[in-house]
């Protein structure tokens, strides 16, 4: 298979996903972590409505296996790896429920011939919603509760043997360990130059590298990513300007639309809102080109 990823906003042209498991569909929302606003009737028809969104955009779909999982997180299939433009990178999940998830995605990946060009390992625990590609030879790196100092200390050794610099910030505490608080919960990169952000936690040097690289920063309104729990600005850009997110949210969708981003909105509440995971989340790119 071709693969690729070096950048959060070139086309997207092929992407792996996961089906709502049975194990999602009838967790324990307090074991979970889920909010009041789990519904399990709904989520196969929210995922359905995201799916047509990929599809109208000539996304190619790569399914991983949903029918053994005991993992409810897993159907948010960034988290698990990530793709480089020389292979994969095997995560180890922080969030403790989600300990194994990442062989799922290695059979994916050996089934599909991606090589797998290295893992986190030993006491190192990384989540790539912890990653974000600035350009094509710089990763984000943010560490917090989901990625420890060791996970983003191997992820670096990795990157650097392909060429890729990586700078990395710590995340604030906000809402504490059991919460998902990734440096995607805080940034989305939307067009080459001009990412949605909530300053009040993002990391400062993190927020002066962004302005170093002349990027247009949109604030993301305070009402709307408390209301979100984080997820106003999880936002998906499938071409650069081109974009996916929750419905919901009149006035950060008003804001990045003044800046000439286009948006396409699915009712992400039962499934997205719920259970800590936005449009990027549900999607590991496998190719952008």
């Amino acid at each position: 298979m071709n693969f690729g990823v070096s950048s959060m906003v070139s086309p997207l042209r092929k992407v792996a996903l996961m089906k709502p498991s049975n194990a999602l569909l009838n967790a324990n929302p307090n074991k979970w972590n889920y909010s009041d606003k789990f519904d399990p009737r709904k989520i196969e028809t929210v995922f359905e409505n995201f799916l047509t969104l990929l599809k109208n955009d000539n996304v190619e779909i790569f399914w991983m296996d949903e029918s053994k999982t005991d993992i409810a997180d897993a159907i948010f299939t960034y988290d698990a790896s990530l793709i480089t433009p020389s292979g994969a990178v095997l995560m180890s999940p922080g969030k403790t429920l989600r300990v194994g998830e990442q062989n799922i995605h290695k059979k994916f990946y050996i089934n599909n011939d991606i090589p797998i060009i290295g893992e986190i390992k030993g006491n190192g625990i990384a989540e790539a919603g912890d990653t974000l590609w600035l350009d094509s030879k710089t990763l984000i790196i943010g560490k917090g509760f989901r990625t420890n100092e060791d996970g983003a200390s191997q992820i670096t050794e990795i990157m650097n043997k392909i060429g890729i610099k990586v700078h990395t910030f710590d995340l604030p505490v906000y809402q504490g360990k059991n919460a998902c608080l990734h440096l995607m919960s805080l940034i989305s990169i939307l067009d080459e130059r001009k990412a949605l952000i909530y300053s009040p936690l993002l990391p400062i040097g993190l927020y002066k590298l962004l302005l170093k690289k002349d990027f247009l920063l949109i604030e993301a309104p305070e009402k709307e990513f408390s209301h979100s729990h984080t997820l106003s600005t999880n936002v998906l850009a499938t071409s650069p300007g081109n974009c996916i997110m929750i419905d919901g949210l009149p006035h950060t969708r008003n804001a990045l639309e003044k800046e000439g981003i286009n948006i396409r909105v699915f009712d992400g509440d039962a499934l997205c809102i719920a259970c800590e995971g936005g449009p990027t989340c549900l999607t590991r790119p496998l190719l952008r080109s």
